[in-house]
């Protein structure tokens, strides 16, 4: 006869076994999502594609399944108009004016030209430069003070100060916020400076996607870029041709901006000529959205929204590294985050949550937010009765989960709530290590800030100077925005499940709360809600 203790060994045995077996089952579902929508067949799903609109029907097909109802939508499918721009570089020109004749710059090598303002249209100002471009009241900061840009092309090298809260710094830097600042300084146009102590990818291949289709939305209301003629991207190894004659070179800026010194401004001698030249066309894309209805009589009018990108970059150039390879397949970015989308219904199917859920996988993340962007302004449920977004954009499952980045920590009580929710999973939350990469604004969680919804995006954390952090560099390094985030690279499927376990937890939790998120009385963002 077996004792006791040996009975409870043998049961606890099992029950590991068991949660062993459902955690390589949960695994198995979470990873079967990507190998659908990051497959070759579906081309890397740009949006307004056919690749994106069969990855948006298996979507809809994986929330009917998890027992969602569409959210005032056609079969869960929101359609999003676009206009669809692409540069035609052979007609196009990009130079610099001197005294003498105009010297061109080269499309790849120096400089990407954006298919914005009037087709065919040539530009020639005057160019000062502006330092970082910011304009931010609350700390005393305006780059543009004093300036004469009136007419001009405003340079700047992208990026700001260090000492600027994450979040904060993210918003000043948007160049939605920097191009309203600067058209009402009366400015034309504006050119970026690459700034390699903050880029993710190096420009060699971050110049690959000024090929790619731009897309805007079809209502002009919602167009950030309205009355900008002119807009450039320039590879450091081109600045100082810009900068000739200003008494400045491009090394020292880096030094300044690196050190976190503030940034000198100053008019340039040289005058920018460009003409750009595209095609045009309308397009429309999908958003797809699914509701798991309250049960409180009280608060299922109010919906807690869960966020992520359907869309990636599709077909375009091949990088170096793999000359033969010309999908851009978007597995972490972020058929990752829609995967999570799809398992957080399914784990919640059948719960009686007190708030209603809405999932929302958007559109047109990678041309600028524009999906999300869409729904937030036109959503197809009462705008005040969304109460909170938690957005999952390439969370980075490639390495072990040991913490998790919560951009907006500090910004709602969002944070806090997430923190204790992930301290009951052994796991702890932790401000973005790396604020000057203004991720905070960068995925659509931004779209819903900007409605004043208290929002949060999850990632995997890694710590500066570890080993984990330089995996996680290695991977934006080669293959953020290359081909090679394929199907055919190491992942952390366990972390991954864990992770998606902690996100069902805090949904639920938000759900099921008494008082609707709120913003913090510091936070920069609550100038957003609508009273």
């Amino acid at each position: 006869m077996r004792s006791a203790a040996c009975l409870a060994g043998i049961a606890g045995a099992a029950l590991s076994l068991a949660a062993v077996s459902d955690s390589s089952r949960a695994g198995k579902a979470w990873w079967a999502h990507i190998q659908y929508l990051a497959d070759d067949s579906l081309e890397g799903r740009k949006a307004g594609t056919e690749g994106h609109r069969k990855a948006a029907e298996y979507v809809a097909a994986q929330f009917e399944k998890a027992g969602l109802k569409p959210a005032g939508t056609d079969h869960y499918i929101q359609p999003v108009p676009f206009i669809v721009r692409q540069i035609q570089e052979d007609q196009s020109s990009l130079a610099i004016v001197h005294d003498g004749p105009a010297e061109a710059l080269q499309f790849g090598r120096d400089a990407a030209l954006l298919p914005r303002g009037e087709c065919g249209h040539m530009v020639e100002a005057g160019a000062v430069f502006v330092g970082h471009g910011l304009v931010i009241p609350e700390r005393n900061v305006n780059d543009l003070k004093g300036l004469d840009l009136k007419g001009k092309i405003a340079v700047m090298l992208s990026g700001a100060p260090h000492d600027l809260p994450g979040p904060l710094m993210a918003h000043a830097s948007s160049a939605a916020e920097q191009w309203r600042n600067l058209r009402a300084a009366g400015a034309l146009g504006m050119v970026s400076i690459y700034n390699p102590n903050i880029a993710e990818v190096p420009w060699e291949r971050a110049t690959l996607a000024r090929l790619n289709p731009v897309l805007t939305l079809a209502v002009p209301e919602l167009v950030d870029s309205t009355g900008q003629q002119v807009a450039v991207r320039v590879s450091p190894s081109a600045a100082d041709r810009l900068l000739t004659g200003s008494g400045h070179q491009i090394a020292d800026l880096l030094a300044e901006d690196k050190a976190g010194h503030p940034l000198p401004t100053f008019p340039l001698r040289n005058r920018i000529q460009a003409k750009a030249v595209f095609t045009e066309h309308q397009a429309t894309s999908q958003n797809v959205l699914g509701v798991l209805p309250g049960s409180d009589p009280k608060l299922r009018d109010e919906y807690v929204v869960c966020s992520a990108h359907l869309d990636h970059l599709g077909v375009g150039e091949p990088v170096p590294a793999n000359p033969n390879d010309k999908i851009y397949n978007g597995a972490m970015d972020n058929a990752s985050g829609i995967a999570t989308l799809i398992e957080t219904a399914r784990a919640l199917k059948g719960k009686q949550l007190k708030r209603s859920i809405l999932f929302a996988a958007v559109t047109g993340e990678e041309s600028g937010l524009l999906g999300s962007k869409f729904f937030a302004n036109t959503p197809t449920v009462p705008a005040d009765q969304m109460v909170a977004d938690i957005n999952t954009d390439m969370f980075m499952p490639v390495i072990p989960l040991k913490a998790f980045t919560v951009l907006g920590l500090d910004e709602s009580d969002l944070g806090r709530e997430f923190a204790d929710v992930a301290s009951k999973f052994g796991l702890a939350a932790k401000s973005d290590p790396e604020p000057q990469r203004n991720r905070f604004i960068r995925s659509d969680q931004y779209s819903f800030i900007r409605r004043g919804i208290p929002c949060v995006a999850l990632k995997f954390h890694s710590d500066p100077g570890t080993p984990e952090q330089k995996v996680m560099d290695g991977w934006l390094h080669d293959r953020y925005h290359a081909p090679s985030d394929d199907l055919n690279q190491p992942v952390n499927i366990e972390g991954a499940v864990e992770f998606n376990q902690v996100v069902a937890a805090f949904v639920t939790d938000v759900a099921n709360r008494q008082s609707r998120p709120q913003w913090l009385q510091n936070s920069f963002f609550r100038r957003y809600v609508r009273q």
